[in-house]
Parts: C-alpha cells; structure tokens; sequence
C-alpha cells in the first residue's frame, strides 16, 4: 500500500517568518527515500483550536501525520495536548523520563530542573516513545485507526537527530518501497531550453520520472525511481541519466554533485595544480565557496578581494597604464588581474571577476552586468566577456562567480573554455 504523510510544523515564530521550515524540508527527503509520497505540508501557529483543526484536516487525507514543535515545557507547548484530544488519548506520566531530564538540568546546566518540564514527560498511552539524547523533550508515535502519528520536537538538531535514530526505522517498516533520486547539474543554459529539448522525454516517463528545476544560475535536472530496492531503482536511473547527459553534453558538470567549485577543486587535485582567485565584483564569494570545502587548503592559495581599483595596482599589481587606458571592468585588467594573482600567491592558476554588479554604472558608464572572467594558466591566459543584463546584485554576484568556476572547469576537463 502506498502512504500518504502530511506534514505539520507546530510555531507561531514559522508563521511569522522569525525562523526558516528546514524542518520540513528535511523530513520529506526523508520520506521521499522511503518511498512515502509527502503531499501536504502546513503550518499552524501555538494555538489548541487551529492545531486541532490542522489536525483533524490531516486524519482525513493523509495516513501518516508528522508533527514538528510544541513539545516544550511552556503553556503553549501544545501538540502532545491537542493530538491527544483529537486522538481520544489519554497522557501519562513517565517518572523514568522526569529522572533523565531532572540529570540532564543538573549535569549539563548545573541548575535543578524547572517543575514545568515534568509536562514534558507526559506522553499518550500506549506509545512508542523516542528517546531525546540531545534536548529534554521526547518524542513519540501512535497508530490509531490505521493513521500514524509521529510526534518530533522543533529545534532542528533535535529533530534530525530523533528522525534518524528513531522515526526512519519506524517508517521504514510501513513502505514496501524505495525512491531513489539523481542530480544532474547544468550550466550554461536556461531552464526552457533544456525543458524544450527533453519535453517529449519528459512527458512520456512514468517511472523514472524526470524533471527541471531552476536555481538562481544554474538548472538542476533530477530523474527518480521507485522501486522495490535501491538497486532495483538504481537499475532504473542509469539510462536515464546516461541518455540525459548524453543529449546535453558538456553543460552538464557533474551529477549527483554539490556545486560547480566542488568539481573545480576535485579537478585541480587530479592535475596537481592550485589556483589563487583575485575577485573584484564579487567581493570574495569564490573564495568563500572554495574554502567552504573540506581539505580545500591542498588546492586553494588564497585570494584577493581588489573591490578598489587602486588595490589592483597596489597589491596585485595590475600596470597602472591597463587600469587608465581601459579601466577596472574591461577584458586587459580581468586577464592581468588573473595573472597578478598568480604571480602574488605562486599558484600556476588564477581566476579573476571584475564587473559592474549596480545598482548604478562604473565610473567609466559600463553599464550593470557587464562582467569579465580572466583565466590564467600554464597554456596561457583567457577571458569570458559577459553582459549578464541589469539584475538583482546579489544574483549577478552568484552568476559571475558560476561563470567563473565554469570557465576553470572547462579549462580542466580540456573542454571548449566558451558556452
């Protein structure tokens, strides 16, 4: 039997936007592995009658209920209460849960335990309690009437880690199969371009199926499978993906990968090589992508952020004759830029942005999102010259900076350094 979960998260701060639903992302990828098909997600403020209203919603269309929030020891800590009433539940107190949370205040705040937080051990009859090694409220599930609730707390590290310890293996037992999922990444072309060539495709796959998903500068293509194991899915995707980047050929970088620098960085470990990055426009976005990798030092030198074009000269030591006779944004300084660098940082590669990000043109009159992208290596030094058109700023920062590590991840893999 197929099951259809519903997602509830429990807080009046969602609501408000005080704090982001990463909880329910990560609880429908979750059950997206498990081959439960998610098809609602809702939110509902610390509020009895709304919540048992969402509640009663969800029983009626959904056969496994997942709760997130409203496990704490304050009055409007709410979920256990309203879920039992809709349930027709009795709560009950757990003097071995009250021990554990009374030891967690003394051993790890050194304070006694406020009485409130006996209300967190009160829990439905007749559960399956999941311990909470991280924070101080339980969580549990219940089957009642052939719909399962699971009741997870709404701090994320807490809930992730009850997820994982205990709800994945309670789930896992009610699917009677798998989805599998693969990542293709794309750069280089829009997300109806790629659709026009893969519609017919598209539409006729049932399973695996296929679909586009556009992200800020770049397009994500992702085929699933379900199956009745995760080597029968598997089975199932590997034509798919084959054929799929076969069509698109060398704008797809990688699959089943993070970003375009993780490719840049696994490329330059195979060739030996190290870069150094000199950024204007982009304010040192390629460098913090880079070095948000792990182990990243045995490629990456450094980089300079020249955002003045008197830091160009001073520190990169770009020809003040280049700088006046075309200025900071043009093709000559993004190519010395990216020469400098390397000559700064002794690194046989270096990659340069300068541009006009806006709101406003440059000194000069060129105008928002003109962008060059210098490129120097052992081969010689190139350049991608780009008119991203007048965007928002943090957008062409984010795109410049893809361009970048484009550019460099063609020069590696000896592919055409153009689009």
């Amino acid at each position: 039997m197929a099951h259809i979960a519903e997602i509830i998260a429990v807080g009046t701060e969602l609501l408000l936007g005080n704090i982001a639903n990463t909880n329910a992302q990560e609880l429908s990828q979750a059950l997206s592995s498990l081959g439960i098909n998610v098809y609602w997600h809702t939110v509902v403020g610390d509020n009895a009658g709304r919540l048992r209203e969402a509640v009663e919603r969800a029983r009626n269309r959904a056969d496994i209920i997942i709760t997130t929030g409203g496990l704490g020891p304050t009055y409007d800590d709410l979920t256990k209460q309203t879920i039992c009433r809709a349930f027709g539940r009795e709560l009950v107190l757990h003097p071995d849960i009250v021990a554990r949370i009374r030891a967690r205040y003394e051993r790890n705040l050194h304070s006694p335990m406020p009485e409130n937080n006996v209300r967190q051990a009160e829990l439905p009859v007749d559960c399956i309690i999941f311990d909470n090694p991280v924070g101080t409220a339980p969580g549990c599930a219940f089957e009642e009437n052939g719909v399962h609730v699971l009741m997870l707390p709404g701090p994320p590290f807490e809930m992730r880690t009850m997820l994982e310890r205990w709800a994945i293996p309670y789930l896992r037992r009610l699917s009677e199969a798998v989805i599998v999922s693969r990542d293709i990444m794309t750069f280089g072309m829009g997300e109806s371009q790629i659709e026009a060539l893969l519609r017919d495709k598209m539409e006729r796959m049932t399973n695996p199926t296929l679909a586009t998903y556009a992200k800020p500068s770049e397009v994500r293509l992702r085929a699933t499978a379900k199956a009745a194991s995760a080597e029968a899915a598997e089975a199932m995707l590997s034509p798919v993906v084959s054929d799929v980047t076969a069509l698109l050929g060398d704008i797809v970088y990688g699959v089943d990968v993070r970003g375009l620098e993780y490719v840049c960085v696994s490329g330059l470990r195979e060739r030996g090589l190290t870069l150094a990055t000199a950024e204007s426009c982009t304010g040192g976005r390629l460098a913090a992508r880079l070095t948000a990798i792990p182990g990243v030092s045995a490629v990456y030198r450094g980089g300079v952020v020249s955002y003045w074009t008197q830091i160009k000269a001073d520190v990169l030591g770009v020809p003040a004759d280049t700088l006046d006779a075309y200025g900071a944004v043009s093709e000559p300084t993004a190519r010395a830029m990216a020469e400098c660098v390397c000559r700064v940082t002794g690194a046989p590669v270096g990659v340069s942005v300068t541009g006009v990000a806006g709101p406003d043109r440059d000194e000069r009159g060129v105008d928002v999102g003109i962008v060059y992208i210098g490129l120097a290596t052992p081969d010689g030094t190139f350049c991608r010259a780009l008119d991203l058109g007048n965007r928002r700023r943090d957008i062409l920062q984010n795109l410049a900076g893809n361009h970048a590590f484009d550019l460099l991840r063609r020069w590696l893999s000896g592919l055409p350094l153009e689009l």
